[in-house]
């Protein structure tokens, strides 16, 4: 048998790579500390799972679901915009689908607008199924470089106008993956303002929209005035609610957007289990001093992780959002060396930087998801092997 041959450009999923050698080494004996994967270990909160188990006994919910969500998920979401982003006047039938989580959803958006000759204007470094798609699609991936001098923001003034007019999407993700970043109101109506001109759809990656610090509020990109006319933004409750297994999330914004997923997704998949649906509406009426709960444990190891660091030299600030410490590797290093040196001389494991494009290359990701205690004992096993920044 021959696989196609799109698969030859398409190298393995970097989590997939990062979970076999763990597994590898496990059954070897070594103890891991794993700061690669942003998946939450704390619990569902209650009120969620109560949710679920009452809806789970719901003869109701045991049959096919409705494609595009069940209207009460879909009016739910519409109310959690209001009330979370002030963004009013979304159609519940026309301008929002469920999702199973986000990652399927951005992947069929490639497949509902991309053809062969197309560009996709994506971040570098970035979530990597944004290349992937697009090798799946047929399109041509045309990255746009994410630099610490420009506050890891792409410079739409880079892009060239040929590239610009062949471009069907343009992917942002903010608070970002992998790098922490943060992007304001008036940068989202500056991609707005681009995607009008080129009759793009801008396509916003809002997986973290919840996982933020010390005050902070990540906005939407539909707030903008004229957003819908261009965007649809995705959302999940994986990270914010601890429910990255539930795979649930939701697609809002542009109907043209929205309608070319529809289409793609009534051909690929039967929608998202009902229970989930209704354990999801539970989730969006946390209130915000539950919410800011669930992040305080986030916030208090992401000082730990920094605080740590810094102690050993590394010039790093704490980041306002995400799951992430992006982290510079030490000089002397590539990405690859320095994580091998942390999992050879310390049983650490981190995703190398240039894993989520070459424009990641000189830094590591790391992710906040262990308990506090592994977090003291990785800075302690840093220090004690006498790894430091200089």
């Amino acid at each position: 048998m021959q696989p196609a041959k799109r698969l030859e450009q398409i190298p393995p999923y970097l989590f997939a790579e990062i979970n076999r050698k763990r597994e590898k080494l496990v059954a070897e004996g070594v103890d891991i500390i794993n700061l690669a994967l942003g998946d939450p270990d704390t619990q569902t909160p209650e009120h969620i799972l109560q949710a679920m188990h009452t809806a789970i006994d719901d003869v109701s919910t045991h049959n096919y679901p409705p494609y595009q969500g069940t209207r009460e998920f879909r009016e739910a979401a519409v109310n959690w915009m209001e009330n979370r982003f002030g963004v009013t006047g979304l159609n519940p039938e026309t301008e929002v689908i469920s999702s199973i989580g986000s990652k399927e959803a951005i992947h069929n958006t490639f497949l509902a607008f991309v053809e062969p000759g197309d560009y996709t204007l994506i971040p570098d470094p970035g979530y990597p199924v944004y290349q992937t798609a697009t090798i799946f699609a047929g399109g041509e991936p045309y990255t746009m470089p994410l630099k610490a001098e420009n506050n890891f923001l792409p410079d739409l003034n880079t892009i060239p106008e040929e590239i610009a007019r062949k471009a069907k999407l343009l992917w942002i993700n903010y608070p970002n993956n992998p790098t922490g970043a943060l992007a304001s109101l008036e940068f989202f109506a500056e991609l707005v303002d681009f995607c009008k001109q080129y009759n793009i759809l801008l396509c916003h990656d809002h997986a973290y929209s919840e996982m933020a610090y010390d005050g902070y509020k990540p906005p939407s990109v539909l707030q903008v005035p004229g957003g819908k006319d261009v965007a649809i933004e995705f959302h999940s409750l994986s990270k914010s609610y601890n429910m990255t297994g539930w795979r649930i999330g939701f697609v809002v914004g542009n109907a043209i957007g929205i309608q070319g997923l529809r289409q793609v997704k009534t051909n690929v998949d039967s929608g998202v289990f009902k229970a989930i649906q209704k354990a999801a509406i539970a989730a969006y009426s946390t209130t915000e001093a539950e919410l800011q709960n669930l992040m305080s444990v986030y916030q208090k190891r992401r000082d730990i992780i920094v605080q740590g660091l810094q102690s050993l030299g590394w010039p790093i600030e704490p980041p306002k959002a995400t799951l992430y410490v992006w982290v510079p590797v030490p000089p002397g290093y590539s990405s690859a060396e320095f994580v091998d040196l942390l999992l050879d001389k310390c049983g650490i494991m981190v995703p190398p930087g240039n894993g989520y494009g070459a424009n990641g290359e000189g830094f590591f990701r790391i992710a906040l998801t262990i308990p506090d205690e592994r977090m003291h004992e990785a800075i302690q096993r840093l220090k004690d092997a006498g790894i430091r920044y200089a």
